[in-house]
Order: C-alpha cells, then structure tokens, then sequence
C-alpha cells in the first residue's frame, strides 16, 4: 500500500500545448437526476467540477420531464435529453447509444433513483460499450441488485465510488468487516470484479486488486451534501484526458480532498458547501503542478 503524494501525480495535469482544441482533453457524460432527486444544483456541480478537472466537454445526460429545473444552473455544459415517465429514464437503447456518442467517459448514478428501467440502461451500458465508467450513489445501489457477474464480462473500465454502507450492499460483506479490514476486502473484491474500487472515508481507498494506494487528504468541511458528486464529477473530467487506470482515480480522489482542504483554509468547518471545493480546483491543481 502507498501513501499518495503530490509527486505521484504530477503526470496527470501536464501542461497543454498551445494548439490544444477542446477535444484533445476529453467530452465526458454525466447520467443521472429523476423528478424526486433533480437535485439541479447538485448536477450542475457535478458537470462544474469535470470542466473545472479539465475535461474539453461535458454532457449532461437527464430525464427529459426534468430539463426545465436544471438549465436555469447550465453555462458551458451541453444537455442530452433521455425520454421519461414520472421524472424516470426509460430504457431504450438506441437513445443511449446515441447520448453516449464521441464519449471518453461517463459517471453514472448520481440522483438517478431507483427503478427497472435504469437496472436494464446500466445491464445495457455494461454489455455493449467500450468506455470507462463510473458508477456511484443510486448507480451503486442500481447494480447491488443486479446480477455482478456482468462486471467480469463488459468491456467497460469499471469503477466503484462507495462509501462503506454502499460497500456493504454490493460485497455482501458486513459493515463491521469492512471497518476491520478495509484494505483486504478492498483489494479481494476488486480483483474478484476486475474493478478499480475507491472506498470513500476519512482515508480514501483506491485499489485495482493488485495496487492500493490511500489518500490522506480532506477535511471535516467536506461532510456536506454533494461532495462525493463533486468527486464524481472531477474523476470523471480528468479521464477525459488520462488513462483509466488506478493512479488516474487516486489522483482524482488527491485532487478533491486538497481542494476541500484549501477551501475549508478560506471558510471554515461548518460554512463550506460542496461548490466551495470545486471553487479551489484550480489552485489545487497549481499546487499539484509545483
């Protein structure tokens, strides 16, 4: 196990060529939202933070019924529209090949809720496509319901962002074993699933099976609502430009808690809000770069 640093990740943020184009670096999607948990602000973060990380574009992909409440929080961010019934996506597969289009990657989950529909797109999306694919919050409760054997045959780079309740619901192991083993059944079970696996907590857990690196950076103003969409947001933005790979994600998880740190140095521990992190992105990644 190695404890990450600011040198270890130095290679992930190079400095750009000056006849870069915005998609040398990346369109990434974000799937997510439903009408109980459009949580507008909340997407919008996310999208905020990928572009923020560096990604060329960001494609917001929602429910159609929920458009209205989300476009008013949209600047540079692009917007798919997927088909829906009672503020929940249908699954129909030509519409998500199509959003999924020109795609370097894509976080899903967040906001989404919990429905047949989005069992059969995430099923679809893991059979069928070739992308790295991060999956979190109602994404990570979508697939403790289905059948995990699908995660050893797609063709997808699979990673998992839970928290260790959500850990619990897609090992099968207990709360009390993971707290008393953490990086074991980490590593077990992302090797069992050929998987990166990023275990969030008060020390992050990154690990592909073989590697684990930790993450000792964050800070108490970070446990606020919408931090972990910010992460998957950022994770997401820099694998528009950076291999799939598990330092990529490890330096995905470096870069959010160092900006928590820089913002909670601004604010304090109780004021911070999740889009004061994203805020300090770009100073964190100055100080990565030093």
């Amino acid at each position: 196990m190695k404890v990450l640093e600011k040198e270890d990740i130095k290679c992930l943020f190079p400095k750009r060529d000056e006849n870069s184009h915005k998609g040398n670096f990346g369109y990434v999607g974000i799937m997510g939202g439903c009408i109980e948990y459009s949580g507008a602000v909340k997407l919008a973060n996310l999208s905020s933070s990928s572009l923020v990380s560096g990604a060329g574009v960001v494609r917001l992909i929602i429910p159609k019924e929920i458009e209205v409440s989300v476009m008013p929080y949209l600047l540079e961010q692009t917007l798919f529209l997927v088909e829906s019934q009672d503020g929940h996506m249908l699954f129909d597969k030509n519409i998500i090949d199509k959003s999924l289009e020109k795609l370097k990657a894509l976080a899903i989950g967040m906001g989404w809720g919990e429905t047949t529909d989005n069992e059969k797109i995430l099923k679809y999306i893991l059979e069928t496509k070739d992308i790295p694919i991060v999956i979190d919050a109602d994404g990570l409760n979508t697939l403790a319901k289905m059948d995990k054997s699908v995660l050893n045959k797609t063709k997808c780079k699979v990673i998992l962002t839970p928290h260790l309740k959500e850990f619990e619901r897609i090992s099968g192991y207990s709360l009390d074993e993971i707290e008393n083993n953490k990086e074991k059944l980490s590593a077990d079970f992302a090797k069992k699933y050929n998987v990166i696996l990023l275990l969030k907590g008060h020390e992050t857990i990154i690990t592909n099976g073989k590697e684990i690196y930790l993450v000792n950076r964050g800070c108490p103003g970070m446990a606020t609502a919408g931090s972990g969409d910010v992460l998957s947001g950022i994770l997401v933005g820099i694998l528009g430009y950076n291999e799939p790979n598990v330092l990529t994600i490890a330096g995905g998880a470096y870069l959010a808690g160092l900006a928590g740190e820089l913002a909670q140095n601004n604010l304090n521990d109780i004021s911070m809000r999740a889009s004061d992190t994203i805020s300090k992105i770009p100073e964190a990644i100055n100080e990565i770069r030093k």
